[in-house]
């Protein structure tokens, strides 16, 4: 008896299954071989120029009548497209999901599981801020299981010229953005806060070069953290993340110590919001 699929009922068991279970893996490697051409336009070392179609079927292993079948339902998607030379591009369809995913992204979302792993393994209270120049903006906090408790609090506003976190986005910043920043004045918070313009230059300076920076009690007179920046899709430094805690816990040392953990921290939350790099590599060099 014949069955719907198409196999004699009660003859060659297993065959449906087989050719099932081939079909998938078919489908399977076209659709890596599709996305390795995606991924392919989309790479940094892509030139505006495109690829062409013989060097799209170098990337996907293929020969050149199976990549054009392969690149036929991007094209009809609006992944990519073809100019009148022959060459092909990422097209208009990637903008559209690249943009419904950064408007789906949420900050605190993202940076609030790393932010308790760097709590857990610092032992230290970590923050998230956002800048508001000339300050920056407590927008979440995870607070270490320790004696003595930060006083810190979300909603807070702090000067960015005396804290780590805001030193970190002045270093990742335009020169105009600091510029204004400086121009406003620098607030003596403590007997350590740089109220300087040139030291403060200088200060960023290093910051880059090491790629975190140090709160050596500047904002508060028994609170020593470590700072970096936090990259978004476009290259800008659009929030920063700190470890912190009591001086008597965190010496200099060690606030260099937790600045390469920080970076880390830094880097997956940037990642998670499209960045291609970080500001600066963790160098541990007393600069």
């Amino acid at each position: 008896m014949l069955r719907v699929d198409g196999s004699l009922h009660g003859g060659l068991p297993g065959v449906v299954a087989k050719r099932s279970s081939a079909d998938g893996r078919n489908r399977s490697a076209s659709l890596r071989r599709g996305l390795a051409l995606l991924t392919a336009l989309g790479s940094d070392q892509t030139l505006a120029g495109g690829l062409s179609l013989t060097e799209l079927a170098v990337v996907a292993d293929v020969d050149k009548s199976t990549a054009l079948r392969l690149l036929t339902p991007l094209r009809e998607s609006g992944l990519i497209e073809v100019d009148d030379s022959g060459r092909y591009h990422l097209g208009i369809g990637v903008l559209r999901l690249g943009q419904t995913y950064l408007e789906r992204l949420d900050l605190r979302a993202i940076a609030l599981p790393v932010m308790r792993s760097l709590t857990a393994e610092t032992g230290e209270t970590s923050h998230l801020v956002l800048p508001a120049y000339p300050n920056v903006v407590y927008i979440e906090k995870v607070e270490a299981d320790a004696a003595v408790q930060m006083r810190s609090r979300v909603g807070r506003i702090e000067p960015a010229t005396s804290t780590g976190v805001g030193k970190a986005l002045l270093a990742a910043a335009d020169a105009d953005v600091v510029d204004d920043v400086i121009s406003r004045g620098l607030t003596k918070r403590t007997a350590t806060t740089i109220t300087s313009s040139r030291k403060l230059r200088a200060e960023l300076a290093a910051i880059r070069a090491r790629g975190f920076a140090i709160d050596d009690c500047e904002n508060e007179a028994d609170i020593r953290c470590a700072a970096a920046a936090i990259i978004d899709h476009l290259g800008r430094p659009s929030a920063a993340i700190s470890v912190a805690g009591p001086r008597s816990r965190v010496s200099h040392q060690r606030a260099y110590e937790l600045g390469a953990v920080v970076v880390d921290a830094a880097a997956t939350i940037s990642r998670a919001l499209g960045a291609h790099a970080t500001v600066g590599k963790p160098t541990g060099r007393l600069l």
